[in-house]
């Protein structure tokens, strides 16, 4: 198993409070589905798609990225970590164009459930990222090292199965805010 038991545990613990989270709001959707219908034609499926590549393409260049490392090419191997950090701070920044362009067309959390649960979830979301991509300068910092001792892979592993996790829960968001009908 990559990493260390801990993220794992981390992992588990995080996916099952976002299942409940993801419960909820089908829940909340099917006793108001005209409402939830209404603010979904809201959303921009741009800003999802754009989001949904740019961490795609990051969760590829991690897993490029240590592959590379565990052959021993710690040059290039940052280099794909730091081209992750770059599509997770794309990411950030669609996200505040996103969150600027609801707000400015008067879709703020207080409006209706819809908003209150997308800036909640896609917000809990965001910090989770945030997270992601401290750990990403971790890796990077630990992927520059001339030589990497197993506990090295071990850690860049952990990294690189958080920073999935984080790609994972944007999925699911994706489809429940954008693409569900």
């Amino acid at each position: 198993m990559p990493g260390e038991i801990g993220i794992w545990v981390f992992i588990f613990g995080d996916m099952l409070v976002f299942g409940l989270f993801f419960g909820v709001f089908v829940y909340e959707r099917s006793r108001s589905v005209e409402l939830f219908e209404h603010a979904h034609e809201t959303m921009d499926l741009t800003f999802g798609a754009v989001n949904t590549l740019l961490l795609l393409t990051g969760s590829m260049f991690v897993v490029l990225g240590l592959n590379t490392l565990r052959g021993g090419a710690s040059r290039t191997g940052s280099r794909m970590i730091l081209v992750t950090l770059l599509c997770g701070a794309g990411f950030v920044l669609n996200k505040y164009l996103e969150y600027s362009d609801k707000i400015d067309a008067g879709h703020t959390p207080s409006v209706n459930s819809f908003y209150m649960y997308y800036f909640v979830f896609t917000g809990i979301h965001l910090l989770h990222l945030l997270i992601g991509m401290i750990g990403l300068v971790i890796m990077y910092r630990i992927a520059r090292k001339p030589v990497l001792e197993a506990r090295d892979i071990r850690n860049l592993e952990a990294g690189a199965c958080y920073w999935h996790l984080v790609d994972l829960l944007w999925i699911v968001l994706f489809a429940l805010l954008y693409l569900m009908r």
